[in-house]
């Protein structure tokens, strides 16, 4: 099951909405983002798009983009060039020489064992989201595979809320969205990609019409009323446009198909305490509590949530 941009959102709202509650729901996006790559940093920077790596590949280019779809001018190369200079002289070695065995590969599997050993590095070693995150999707790219397109899209995706930088995070959603489309080239009826498209067009800051992206994830929904990814992500883009009763709709229907979603346990748990309906809001609440059991910092907010509701009671 994918975090998704749900997070971004859910970040998004709190803040927005009520900002008391966001310790809750920051723990809950950090524990879904940690299962990937743990404390990585994202190294931002920003400056006129380019692409120093000659792949062979057509890499999605902001300047060009059509269709409502946004531009970015964050430069890859430059991240790139920003986060090596920050490095040690053994580390700046190692990555050199990894970045000259992609351009002197011969072949496809040797550029594709090159991306992968670059993307590890980053990850492991230096632990910086951006170059780890590019050549994940640069393998993927070159690899052409349904499953990893998807996964990179998604890994793009779903840090999209680290980012304080709102061009590099277009870029990321704008990288997230060529990833997604390529995946569905693949397999047309993939409905993570499907929904993860949608849902960059909804949080990704890609576009001047989320709508389209709405539309997507509907179109999920209507052959598949059961996919909890894509009620979530409209019950998010729901409760973002203030449409409280549609967003409290669809995320009971997440709550009875997935009962351990914490998300939307929390998520419901708020929207009926915006409604004034305490009874409702503690019994979610409650529900919530088993699922932190092993996050002290996410139960003593929640205990001392509930607390608080009693006493309104």
């Amino acid at each position: 099951m994918y975090c998704i941009g749900v997070n971004f959102a859910v970040q998004i709202y709190l803040i927005v909405k009520k900002p008391q509650y966001l310790t809750i729901f920051i723990a809950v996006a950090v524990l879904c983002l940690l299962w990937a790559f743990g404390s990585i940093k994202s190294n931002p920077t920003s400056a006129h798009e380019g692409h120093a790596h000659e792949d062979g590949h057509d890499h999605p280019a902001p300047a060009s983009a059509g269709g409502g779809v946004l531009i970015s001018s964050f430069s890859i190369d430059s991240a790139l060039g920003a986060a090596k200079n920050k490095l040690s002289k053994e580390n700046i070695s190692r990555i050199d020489q990894l970045e000259a065995s992609v351009a002197k590969a011969g072949g496809s599997q040797q550029k594709l064992h090159a991306y992968h050993q670059l993307s590890g590095y980053w990850k492991d070693s230096i632990k910086a989201f951006i170059p780890y995150a590019w050549y994940i999707a640069e393998e993927a790219r070159l690899e052409n595979s349904e499953k990893n397109l998807n996964f990179a899209g998604h890994l793009f995706l779903n840090n999209l809320q680290h980012i304080e930088n709102a061009e590099m995070a277009r870029w990321m959603g704008l990288q997230a969205k060529d990833l997604f489309e390529r995946s569905l080239k693949l397999n047309p009826g993939n409905d993570s990609a499907k929904v993860g498209l949608g849902a960059t067009y909804m949080f990704g800051g890609i576009s001047n019409a989320p709508m389209e992206g709405i539309a997507k994830i509907r179109d999920v929904v209507t052959k598949d009323s059961t996919n909890v990814y894509a009620q979530m992500t409209l019950a998010m883009g729901s409760l973002m446009s203030g449409q409280t009763d549609k967003a409290k709709e669809r995320l009971e229907i997440v709550t009875r198909l997935d009962p351990e979603n914490l998300q939307a346990v929390l998520l419901l748990a708020d929207v009926y305490e915006k409604q004034d309906n305490k009874q409702e809001a503690l019994k979610f609440y409650q529900k919530a509590l088993p699922l932190v059991s092993n996050h002290a910092e996410m139960k003593t907010e929640l205990e001392k949530r509930i607390i608080a509701l009693k006493k309104q009671n």
